[in-house]
């Protein structure tokens, strides 16, 4: 039996990054099927053979963990990250903070396609200086990243943003949508913006909303009502969009404080677990399956959430399509992001220890997604 599997990854000249997949090996059937066994296990995680050449675009998501420059605003209260509050923020920790980071986002993905994410999402920035100084590090600054952000009314003065490499997504436009939460204090009028940015990719028009839903302060069941509104307002967007377009390409993506099996995530969007369970006009949760596994991208109390979440619309999933379809997921968890030691031994190593600088890089990993196009 002849069995043929060379996989090279090469930049496309246009759309996102080229996979191509040749088939020629001299084996027996048993040998077959463990070599089959392991491509499925390797880094593309099992692209169809019969698609000899496919175009692969990385979209991931990113909570960053207090990326703040170390000037005070006096608008907002970042006093603890200035180089005289609690935590004695310098410009050198800042550059630790922004070399860490760029040491991961320069590998989401880039065993898939080397270009590495065409769209990434980000949570927990505090304005786009900051942003200007990661996709300029030198670990990045060759893809030219672009950014879309505004300022939201989020009292520790914390954003989202989207990330894009100008030679695959070209937006159209951009706004933000206030997420106006339950209650009577002034407080409770005041959390992230969701980030809408409309544009093509790779040639198609997608809709991505970028989140960062309310804290779990307080505890889950006492704070759930004000993600189960965020997630509402999302919803609402969403749906809008798919009533003049049922075939629209949505992608809902953050730190959303809430597991796949959440009311937020069940029951206000009512994003699905299982393909088979999407129809058009659903949304369709990749994670479900592996936050049922235990795998998540934070831990606390030694159990593991998965807050980190890429949601899709049913346009997506039709793998005979002519464009970009979903694939797989995958969350980003290199052994140099995790705690080595101790207790929290295989954590994500975070940034702070309290207001201690534990020079780590997130309290997340980040999460992705591999959309497939073949190539005729």
């Amino acid at each position: 039996m002849c069995l043929c599997v060379k996989i090279n990854l090469t930049q496309s000249t246009v759309g996102c990054g080229k996979a191509e997949i040749t088939i020629k090996y001299k084996t027996s059937y048993h040998m077959t099927k463990l070599l089959l066994l392991l491509l499925a296990l390797n880094t593309i995680q099992s692209i169809p053979a019969q698609q000899k050449h496919v175009k692969a675009c990385i979209v991931a998501f990113y909570n960053l963990e207090n990326l703040y420059d170390t000037i005070n605003n006096p608008i907002i209260n970042d006093d603890d990250f200035t180089p005289n509050g609690i935590k004695h923020y310098t410009s050198d920790i800042y550059a630790d903070k922004l070399n860490k980071l760029a040491s991961v986002i320069s590998l989401i993905g880039t065993d898939i396609s080397p270009t590495g994410p065409a769209l990434l999402g980000v949570a927990e920035i505090e304005n786009d200086t900051v942003l200007n100084d990661l996709v300029h590090h030198p670990l990045l600054r060759h893809r030219k990243y672009q950014l879309i952000h505004f300022d939201s009314k989020d009292p520790r003065g914390i954003d989202v943003a989207l990330l894009y490499n100008p030679k695959f997504f070209l937006p159209a436009t951009a706004e933000k949508i206030y997420v106006l939460l339950p209650g009577n204090s002034k407080a409770a009028f005041y959390t992230r913006d969701i980030l809408y940015v409309k544009g093509m990719l790779a040639g198609e028009t997608v809709h991505v909303f970028v989140n960062h839903w309310p804290s779990r302060r307080g505890g889950e069941e006492r704070s759930s009502p004000a993600r189960e509104a965020a997630a509402g307002i999302c919803k609402k967007q969403a749906t809008g969009i798919l009533e003049k377009d049922p075939d629209a390409k949505i992608i809902i993506m953050g730190d959303l404080n809430d597991d796949p099996d959440s009311p937020s995530i069940t029951d206000i969007l009512n994003a699905k677990g299982k393909i088979s369970d999407t129809h058009q006009g659903d949304l369709f949760n990749p994670w479900t399956e592996l936050y049922e596994k235990g795998i998540g991208t934070l831990a606390n109390r030694d159990s593991w959430g998965l807050f980190d979440q890429i949601i899709l619309s049913h346009a997506w999933l039709n793998r005979k399509q002519n464009g970009l379809f979903y694939h797989h997921q995958g969350i980003f968890s290199r052994n140099f992001m995790k705690e080595d030691a101790g207790r929290y031994k295989g954590y994500p190593m975070r940034t702070w220890d309290g207001n201690t600088y534990r020079g780590g890089y997130s309290d997340h990993f980040p999460t992705y997604i591999v959309l497939l196009k073949s190539i005729k």
